[in-house]
């Protein structure tokens, strides 16, 4: 059976929860006949990456799509691309804080998305779930995780098609946030993923 590596971060910025694990972890066991693991990675510009590449040499997916958190953001945002930059606005969870930096020299400025993300945003709004294609996934370790798998992934000519999906706060989280803070219950955020994956399963 073919599988789908599906991965969300752990919590950070003082937070005790991060959405992107809580949809993760409620995903079911397998979606359009394809078998799905699931993984919880670090919040870091050195160790996130290593682990979802270490993730992907393990388990030989044919899609890989990885989960974030934005907490600005109202809608469920599938990102186009990836850029060749960390410009970290706080320190990750182990204390570094990259900015003004490149993340891979002699690497390309940037790389799209290989998963047909236009075609899942519509996925999900059909399933009823707010969201829209984001062409920023931002300069902290999301966009260091996007960037280094896709170009993990072309470096080693892989079949594999991969993607990042951000999510916004908890309405847990947004609570305790500033009023006006957008938010989205876990379980619709979770029916936007799963409406997402099998739109990117049947892209091949």
């Amino acid at each position: 059976m073919e599988k789908i590596l599906v991965t969300g971060f752990e919590p950070f910025g003082g937070e005790q929860t991060n959405p992107s694990w809580e949809v993760v972890s409620a995903l079911p066991k397998a979606i359009a006949g394809r078998k799905l693991v699931c993984e919880r990675i670090p919040v870091s510009f050195r160790h996130g990456p290593a682990a979802v590449l270490g993730a992907i040499q393990r388990e030989n997916p044919s899609v890989v799509l990885c989960l974030g958190q934005a907490g600005g953001r109202a809608k469920v945002t599938p990102e186009f691309v990836g850029i060749n930059y960390a410009d970290a606005r706080i320190p990750d969870n182990d204390g570094e804080q990259p900015q003004g930096m490149r993340l891979s020299t002699g690497a390309p400025d940037a790389y799209f998305s290989t998963l047909p993300v236009r075609a899942m945003a519509q996925a999900m709004v059909e399933a009823g779930v707010p969201a829209s294609v984001s062409y920023s996934a931002g300069t902290y370790v999301c966009n260091a995780v996007l960037f280094s798998v896709l170009h993990a992934l072309a470096a080693s000519k892989s079949t594999a098609r991969a993607g990042f999906v951000h999510v916004p706060n908890s309405p847990k989280q947004a609570c305790r946030l500033p009023k006006g803070t957008p938010s989205m219950p876990i379980a619709l955020v979770l029916q936007g993923i799963v409406s997402g994956l099998e739109c990117a399963c049947s892209w091949g």
